[in-house]
């Protein structure tokens, strides 16, 4: 992880934020190439979940919202860590996390609340800051950021920066379906931003304060039986599985779908898995939660607001629809996408003729991104930036592609650096304008993967990256 970690900050996809002030709080800010990866995730989502579905609608709900939503959602009440503070180093840490990582998550989530202070002591548990092994007594924290609206600080007029993007789509339930004339089965999805004030953040991008969630609320009639929701159940497990493969890239052997047991579920679950990947030095944590709700977040809704909620089917009969959520993390799934990508691997060139200024043999650094998620899709060069008839040459080409791609120009350093920078970024193609092109019209394009090189005519460049990138 240190190794991404690194390339992040050094390759422009992510920074510590506030960093001019030493920093704040496990708080990162997404550079250019960062911006550019999660922003194609999001597209990618949103193109297969939402775009090419006649059954899924989007929205944008409010970040601060009237403070009923998160009382009737269960936030304010239920919404907590268990908080435990190190007497020695005044550390403070989740008592769950410190026993998970003792006894594994199994385990761990069959300890009830008010028990977690004895098990601490009968495992003998430490600080995992100093050693210490005095601590504070076990206390609920709530994880809601509380703010205030207006110019008075007082009780009447707290509010919450939303813990979730599910609860906007549940109050505007009934203006989608009066806007939009959905029938059942269908769904609402939203990406968005969420805030917790956690007690541990950390693990890089894994767990901050303030990160994107990317949500769907899929409604269905209320089931007569279990096969009734099994089935769209079931159906959405096998699309979301596909998902990670083939549109992320990520490989199954890497992913694991961990099934909540009676004790860890919700109690209005029927069904609940976390869907975890495995990490470089953390291990499998979850990068999806994916439950089947029932018909509970509506029935809240509709007993703290008064409002009618409900749904009338083709006999007038009226009904609160049940829901299956798969909840994404953006944020994670980026993290997952890095780790996915990034190789090392031996330089190793099949001919001289492919050589380009590489070097047979040495180390490279290569993020493999999936064309569609790549930041830059094609990087164009002149041989040298000397050349003014070659810069001239290579700047048309770029202002072609750019309106077509997200392209970058680049004349920095010789031609084996401009490759390796464009390699640990994760550009797919490099286009190079030599001399050969001044009298032949055509230019190199190398692969990165392979690191091939082919000779195409400039004016079946854009055919040809079009096919390879499929776009």
């Amino acid at each position: 992880m240190d190794k991404i970690v690194s390339l992040c900050k050094r390759r422009g996809f992510v920074f510590p934020g506030s960093e001019i002030y030493g920093g704040f709080a496990n708080s990162w800010d997404y550079g250019p190439y960062g911006t550019e990866l999660k922003n194609n995730i999001a597209r990618v989502w949103w193109k297969n979940f939402v775009q090419n579905r006649d059954d899924i609608v989007g929205l944008d709900s409010a970040i601060i919202t009237n403070p009923k939503v998160w009382e009737a959602s269960g936030h304010v009440a239920n919404f907590n860590d268990p908080l435990i503070d190190c007497l020695k180093c005044k550390a403070r840490s989740r008592a769950d996390k410190m026993l998970e990582e003792k006894l594994g998550i199994k385990e761990a989530v069959k300890i009830p609340l008010d028990k977690l202070d004895d098990k601490i002591k009968e495992h003998k548990l430490v600080c995992p800051v100093c050693g210490g092994a005095d601590f504070t007594k076990i206390r609920k924290f709530n994880l809601l950021f509380e703010t205030h609206v207006g110019v008075v600080t007082d009780a009447k007029h707290i509010a919450y920066l939303r813990g979730e993007t599910a609860q906007g789509i549940f109050v505007n339930f009934k203006n989608v379906m009066d806007t939009m004339r959905q029938k059942m089965p269908f769904g609402i999805a939203q990406i968005g931003k969420a805030f917790r004030n956690e007690i541990t953040p950390g693990h890089f991008i894994f767990r901050t304060r303030e990160f994107e969630q990317m949500e769907i609320e899929y409604f269905i009639i209320p089931p007569k039986a279990d096969k009734d929701w099994q089935k769209p159940f079931k159906s959405w497990q096998d699309e979301l599985k596909r998902f990670f493969k083939e549109d992320l890239g990520i490989k199954e052997e890497k992913m694991r779908w961990r099934r909540h047991d009676e004790k860890e579920r919700s109690h209005y679950s029927k069904d609940t898995y976390d869907v975890e990947y495995d990490f470089p030095g953390m291990g499998f944590a979850e990068l999806l939660g994916f439950a089947y709700r029932t018909d509970y977040d509506l029935k809240q809704h509709i007993e703290h607001s008064g409002a009618d909620l409900c749904c009338v089917d083709e006999n007038g009969n009226k009904f609160i629809p049940h829901c299956i959520e798969p909840s994404f993390g953006l944020t994670r799934t980026l993290l997952a996408v890095l780790c996915e990508a990034y190789t090392e691997e031996p330089v190793r060139i099949a001919s001289q003729s492919d050589a380009g200024g590489e070097v047979n043999g040495e180390t490279r650094t290569v993020m493999k991104f999936l064309p569609a998620l790549a930041p830059i899709k094609v990087a164009v060069f002149p041989l040298l930036k000397n050349k003014p008839e070659l810069v001239k040459k290579a700047r048309e080409i770029y202002e072609n592609l750019k309106t077509q791609y997200m392209c970058e120009f680049d004349d920095n350093g010789n031609i084996g650096k401009r490759y390796r920078r464009q390699d640990e970024i994760g550009t797919p193609y490099c286009v190079t304008v030599d001399f050969d092109t001044l009298n032949d019209n055509a230019v190199t394009v190398r692969d990165r993967d392979t690191m091939k090189q082919e000779r195409i005519k400039i004016a079946e460049l854009n055919n040809y990256l079009k096919a390879k990138l499929f776009i």
